[in-house]
């Protein structure tokens, strides 16, 4: 398997992304990176503002934080919930450094399509969006 490279041209024009990460620091460079691979990107650092895009647009991919903001119940998983209500097709993605196995089942059963644990490379989410949606892996 190749890894992407953010400056080279990409076949993932019209592919929408949303990310969503209560960390600025986490959400701004990985909105860059998926931007550089051509993706569409959508980006929310609260669970309420995620739900209120999936409202209105369909994803290719979604990349989930589990835990946001410890003054909120509302997490990753909710949003996932959303996600599946309103559209089947998209790929979902976990992303946690807390996850406990009970969590990662749960966001498995819900219909993640996979559970990953922060840190996560950028080419290594690049790679498993990419192959996912058909793309380019």
């Amino acid at each position: 398997m190749t890894t992407p490279n953010p400056d080279a041209p990409s076949e993932t024009n019209g592919r929408r992304i949303l990310l969503l990460d209560d960390e600025i620091a986490i959400l701004t460079p990985m909105a860059r990176y998926f931007h550089r691979l051509g993706f569409l990107v959508d980006m929310a650092s609260e669970a309420e503002e995620a739900e209120a895009l999936i409202a209105h647009r369909q994803y290719d991919v979604a990349i989930l934080d589990l835990r946001l903001t410890k003054y909120s119940d509302v997490s990753g998983l909710d949003v996932l919930r959303e996600i599946r209500r309103r559209n089947e097709n998209t790929r979902v993605v976990i992303l946690s450094a807390y996850a406990s196995q009970a969590a990662e089942e749960e966001a498995i059963r819900l219909g993640a399509d996979a559970v990953l644990r922060k840190p996560q490379p950028l080419p290594d989410l690049a790679q498993f969006a990419l192959a996912h949606i058909g793309g380019v892996a």
